[in-house]
């Protein structure tokens, strides 16, 4: 590919089931995991094992100090990283105006939006809100207007797919934008008329549901002068794509060609097809897509019939060895076999990669770099390391699973695409090991802030492999990239609450770990980052690596954000007078706006009331002043978000509206986004000041 100069990016910003998702959520989301026992069964420790430690260290970590902090991808090249974090530069770095920029010292100006139960999607006073693409809406040239009662695959794998998450925009000039956006998962029960399951289903559905996975590229414009944006239905729509659980693809990096990844149908192991529940995701300083792929397991029978000897490492990744058939499964495998482990057990191997995909090349093969290792990624996030290699930081979403990241070997070099296009396949990947410095006696599971004042210690990124090197003993390369949560345990990794979403903010350099709930911690695993059993609210986790320097080995750690209702003492918003904050419940994707301010959106909200996006500034008097900016219709999530670099427009997708516990298409809860008598239909929304201002302000 010749060199390109670099794009320029607008920055990203009940049931008998656990948590306040519905049972369909669970079913079709992510196979009912939560319904089963926890497969990281490791005696890798937890925080508190390790507190006592951090007690007698911490003296000892006071020297030093963090260089500038990095106000975007490529700005601020600060020293290298040296042996130790500097715990005490987190106290400084926390809110009180150093380092380029002081992002949200004046606040967020609007009224936050009360907690509510309404079928719509609620802005604040002076805002407003619209539907930009919908499920079934044409993307590519000559697709057939959605038609509920009588969708076809072929269709379908034309149309915008089903429910949206991850959403980014790559400009085209001050007026126009590619649209890229993740579909996770389907819901056959809201899709189909009668629907019960996958054996019962007609393969025709089977097709659909498997078209309506993958993701979208949509050519989107701007409205008027406003902060609208709608769907381009004109002209040639060049850019327009669909992936699909279809779409050809291929490995790259250290994995690809391994014994573990061939297939009959290839057997070099370097030609995967398509991709499956693609959660979230980032961008590259190069301008490409990075889609994690999530809960791979839940699409694949006969876990029974693989080899003895795999069974364990499949089972780690929550995939059913001892039921031949899963409940609920969508039984792809009764159109393609490769959904068989009985007749391909490797299959399931070629999923659980992150994936980068050119949005400005429709006719490009997306790539699965296996350098980033493989788990249910919630996603992969890129900054620049001090000395311009590129860093990856990525969740694990499940309970008691990993922080990872990924440093390059080689430096990003603007400008010159074919060598950036390398970079992620040579390199080191570490996981996160968390140590608390405050006694065990201080964390007793009550909320209550330790004796200094706050949760916080210090930690280390571990190295698993790189490139062709493993750290990790009795495993090769390739075991380490392909059974990542496995490596991960050898190496004594700290167990989380559900990492899902990693975000570095583009002002202050701090990286931030949403850990969304984990209702499986009891009392004997409350520890410092975890500071509550049956963690049902979650909390946000911020990551200082030493110099600010994203390419450091050590850091240091806090939480700014305690989950839950305001009322309740076991909440924490970075010390701001809690009268005056919005409750927030299970956190789950983090973005910022370009002045530095933390916007959360939320899954399963365990308050009562429906999820939504909330913004909070980590810096100045206003730090810790959480406010809710919109709300989601009956039965959906929050998904996204993006606020755009001039900050007018807000984009969130709204996943899976109308997914409460009986619903069905004969008996809708919900009727967003059309209203009437129509059925629910994923969608991505934009929302806008009403005279044109600036979000927030």
């Amino acid at each position: 590919m010749a060199n390109t100069a670099p794009r320029r990016l607008l920055p990203l910003l009940m049931s008998p089931h656990k948590g306040g998702r519905s049972a369909l959520t669970c079913r079709f989301r992510c196979g009912d995991q939560c319904a089963h026992d926890v497969v990281n069964t490791s005696d890798n420790t937890y925080f508190g094992d390790v507190v006592a430690e951090a007690v007698s260290r911490r003296g000892m970590l006071r020297a030093g100090a963090l260089g500038a902090l990095v106000a975007g991808v490529g700005a601020g090249m600060s020293a290298p990283a040296v042996a130790d974090p500097d715990v005490d530069a987190l106290e400084r770095g926390r809110g009180h105006g150093h380092g380029q920029g002081h992002g949200g010292r004046n606040g967020l100006r609007f009224t936050a939006v009360p907690p509510n139960t309404e079928d719509r999607v609620t802005v604040p006073p002076g805002y407003l809100s619209a539907p930009v693409v919908r499920w079934g809406d044409p993307v590519l040239p000559g697709a057939p207007a959605f038609d509920f009662e009588n969708q076809t695959a072929e269709a379908q794998a034309a149309q915008f797919g089903y429910n949206c998450d991850y959403v980014t925009l790559f400009p085209l000039g001050q007026r126009r934008g590619l649209l890229w956006v993740n579909h996770e998962y389907t819901d056959e029960n809201l899709m189909f008329r009668g629907y019960t399951d996958g054996t019962a289903a007609t393969e025709e559905q089977i097709r659909i549901g498997m078209a309506a996975h993958g993701g979208s590229v949509v050519e989107i414009e701007r409205v008027g002068s406003s902060g609208q944006w709608k769907l381009v239905t004109r002209g040639s729509r060049r850019y327009n794509r669909r992936i699909t659980v279809h779409t050809p693809m291929r490995f790259t990096g250290p994995a690809a060609g391994s014994d573990l990844l061939k297939t009959a149908a290839d057997p070099a192991g370097t030609r995967p097809v398509g991709m499956l529940n693609n959660c979230a995701g980032g961008t590259t300083p190069w301008g490409t897509v990075l889609s994690g792929e999530e809960n791979f397991n839940q699409y694949f029978v006969n876990g029974t019939a693989v080899p003895e000897a795999q069974k364990p490492f499949l089972a780690r990744y929550a995939v059913n060895t001892t039921s031949a058939i899963p409940s609920g499964n969508r039984r792809f495998d009764r159109v393609e076999e490769r959904f068989d482990l009985a007749k391909h057990p490797n299959e399931i191997n070629r999923t659980g990669w992150i994936v980068e995909i050119d949005p400005f090349d429709p006719d490009s093969t997306p790539i699965k770099r296996t350098a980033l290792g493989r788990m249910c990624h919630e996603g992969a996030t890129t900054s620049l390391a001090a000395d311009g290699r590129v860093v990856a930081y990525m969740g694990d979403d499940s309970r008691f699973e990993y922080v990872y990241k990924f440093v390059s070997r080689k430096r990003y070099i603007p400008g010159f695409d074919r060598h950036n296009r390398t970079l992620l396949d040579d390199g080191t990947l570490y996981v996160a090991r968390f140590t608390g410095d405050s006694p065990a006696t201080e964390i007793d599971g009550t909320g209550k802030l330790p004796a200094d004042g706050r949760f916080d210690g210090s930690g280390t990124w571990i190295p698993l492999v790189t490139g062709n090197v493993s750290h990790v003993p009795g495993m090769t390369a390739a075991e380490v990239l392909v059974y990542t949560r496995s490596a991960a345990d050898k190496v004594g990794a700290t167990k989380m609450d559900r990492p899902e979403d990693v975000e570095r903010n583009p002002v202050t350099g701090g990286v931030y770990v949403a850990l969304t709930n984990n209702s499986n911690r009891t009392p004997a695993q409350v520890d410092e980052a975890n500071p509550r059993p049956a963690n049902k609210h979650g909390h946000v986790l911020e990551i200082v690596e030493r110099r600010n320097d994203a390419g450091a080995t050590t850091f240091a750690w806090w939480l700014p954000l305690v989950c839950g209702d305001p009322d309740d003492p076991a909440t924490y918003f970075s010390g701001f007078d809690k009268s005056q904050v919005s409750p927030i419940s299970c956190p789950d994707n983090v973005a910022f706006d370009p002045e530095g301010n933390l916007w959360v959106s939320t899954d399963g909200n365990q308050l009562g009331a429906h999820d939504g996006l909330f913004a909070m500034p980590v810096q100045g008097p206003e730090r810790g002043h959480l406010k809710q900016f919109l709300s989601m219709p009956v039965g959906a999530e929050t998904c996204g978000p993006l606020v755009t670099a001039d900050r007018r427009s807000v984009f969130v997708a709204v996943q899976h509206p109308g997914e409460t516990n009986g619903a069905t298409v004969e008996n809708p809860s919900s009727h967003w986004p059309d209203g009437g008598t129509s059925q629910p239909r994923p969608s991505v929304v934009v929302a806008w000041h009403a005279r044109g201002g600036r979000i927030g302000s």
